[in-house]
């Protein structure tokens, strides 16, 4: 990264209209210290492949545009933890759009802001809540599934009583529902705007908004050039919250481990992401910035096996890859200690229904080769092991430790290095034998979780292609059960799948991350998020 050429992007401001993408204008160099002062320079690894999170394959850092540049009817609330830094509060939910929600045993009925307006200055209304309800839920995927895991499921339940209430229908009890109307997915659209770029083809507008913002968060994308930056500007009609302090955010993408470091050490960036494990830790030690690390809640890094895909639909291979695995070395190698180890317990038999936690499987390179043999493999097999190339800081060292480590049981891996733009796409397809992948649940709820992962509704995030009845009977008890308050049937359940979930070993769980970020000392407002993205509405500079 040239630092010239990095330093020119700080001075960026865009004249676009609201939802559009225009050719940005300079700062003079009279006013580029005080533009510097009021905006935020990030660097990451990679960047959004879409800026609609209801678009197809949109990736994690898509997430963050559409968090930032969108409202929902909710959020959540702000925690202290124990070590003093800030997390939302999975059990408070707080007003955004919505002023005030009546919460009834068949339904919610919200009262929207009088005030809020979409980046275009036309007011939101209830109605555009319902087509953008009705959009997730219809448009399939990911958006689809992750309204349906809060019994989200038909436009029906959606009502636009009057220009400000809406009203949301219940189908079944679920405790799951509420918080679900505070993630990602049910953003708000501008409906008029987005139909009238809509096509017979595409009734949905998606074409549009994978380009465009069309929302009335508190920031707007007013340019977005793909793999190289993003630029937001703050919306100062934004009526949803506090006004933020950053009036801009230049977001850098920085493909090099070592400029994104160099940059955040010399003070030319004021945050960073996706920094190897060790540079976190030195940059700790060092004092010259501040690092903050969080476990990622309901998540875990792990191996998965295709079990569609021979020789990984033999139960005996995938316990051998269980036991082949270096799960020491990639904590002491890749991670310096910034994870959970999630293996080496006494038994796969769980008495405590709580996730992510340890499985029985570790190194035991003997016992791997007896499996071999069992499943007739003595003599070992060719395999891929792809991994997305967005996260190379952890990925590519950790694969390159398993293709060694398989390799002592007659497994030959190739590395399958995938561009994380294309990351999403190729899960998608569920071609992949084995892959080195990492989810968390939104919701940090254990049967959540294996909603997405396990059950044979076969997700997107099912990366394994798994099914076994036995494990969806299990599943959906466990929310039946969490709506009644059941809590003794409820913990029989979740007990139930993880058991079934380390027998049959689809994927094996190698620890659960830390989500570190490196930022300059002056910077206050970090929170984590469950999406593990930037929130830039609290962030200030000193």
């Amino acid at each position: 990264m040239n630092r010239r050429e990095f330093l020119k992007s700080a001075t960026v401001v865009s004249s676009a209209a609201a939802t559009g993408v225009a050719a940005p204008a300079v700062w003079s160099s009279a006013s580029a210290q005080s533009a510097r002062q009021e905006t935020l320079l990030l660097v990451s690894e990679s960047g959004p492949n879409n800026l609609d999170i209801h678009g197809v394959g949109t990736n994690r850092p898509g997430y963050e545009v559409a968090w930032n540049c969108y409202d929902r009817l909710m959020s959540y609330g702000t925690k202290t933890m124990p070590d003093g830094t800030q997390s939302y509060d999975r059990d408070k939910l707080v007003p955004e759009l919505a002023e005030e929600w009546d919460l009834k045993p068949d339904s919610v009925t919200f009262k929207l802001r009088k005030d809020a307006t979409f980046h275009d200055g036309s007011p939101v209304t209830a109605q555009d809540v319902k087509w953008s309800f009705d959009r997730a839920v219809s448009v399939g995927g990911f958006p689809t599934v992750q309204m349906k895991a809060g019994s989200l499921e038909k436009p029906e339940q959606f009502v636009a009583v009057d220009d400000h209430t809406f009203r949301v229908d219940f189908i079944r009890p679920d405790r799951l529902t509420m918080p679900d109307l505070a993630v990602i997915v049910p953003s708000v659209f501008n409906s008029r705007l987005v139909q009238s770029k809509a096509t017979e083809q595409d009734k949905w507008g998606l074409e549009y908004t994978k380009q465009n913002t069309a929302g009335g968060g508190a920031y707007k994308v007013t340019k977005w050039q793909s793999g190289t930056e993003v630029l937001f500007e703050r919306n100062d009609s934004w009526k949803c919250g506090p006004m933020p302090a950053l009036k801009r955010v230049v977001w850098r993408m920085v493909p090099s481990a070592g400029n994104r470091r160099a940059l955040i050490e010399r003070g030319d960036a004021d945050i960073s992401f996706d920094l190897p494990a060790k540079d976190f830790v030195e940059l700790d030690k060092e004092g010259k910035v501040k690092v903050i690390s969080n476990p990622i809640s309901n998540g875990i890094q792990y191996i998965g096996m295709n079990v569609t895909k021979p020789p990984f639909d033999k139960l005996e291979v995938r316990q051998a890859v269980a036991y082949a695995l270096p799960y020491q070395k990639i904590m002491d190698a890749v991670l310096f200690g910034l994870a959970k180890p999630l293996y080496g317990a006494k038994s796969n038999t769980v008495s405590e229904p709580v996730w992510p936690q340890a499985h029985a499987y570790d190194t035991d390179i003997a016992k791997a080769k007896e499996l071999m043999a069992k499943a007739g493999y003595a003599d070992g097999f060719e395999t891929t092991l792809s991994f997305d190339l967005g996260s190379a800081a952890i990925n590519e060292p950790l694969c390159t430790l398993v293709q060694e480590s398989l390799g002592q049981i007659g497994i030959k891996v190739t590395l399958n290095k995938i561009p994380g733009a294309n990351w999403r796409g190729e899960l998608i397809k569920k071609e992949m034998p084995l892959i080195s992948n990492f989810f968390s649940g939104w919701l940090d709820y254990p049967e959540y979780f294996f909603f997405w992962c396990y059950h044979g509704q076969n997700t997107l995030f099912n990366t394994m292609s798994y099914k076994n009845p036995a494990m969806d009977k299990l599943i959906d008890g466990a929310r039946a059960a969490a709506a009644a308050a059941d809590w003794p049937t409820y913990n029989k359940d979740v007990d139930g799948f993880i058991d079934i979930a380390f027998a049959d070993v689809p994927r094996v769980p190698l620890y659960q991350p830390y989500l570190s970020v490196a930022m300059q000392k002056p910077i206050t407002g970090y929170q984590y998020w469950f999406h593990r993205q930037l929130d830039y509405r609290t962030l200030k500079k000193g």
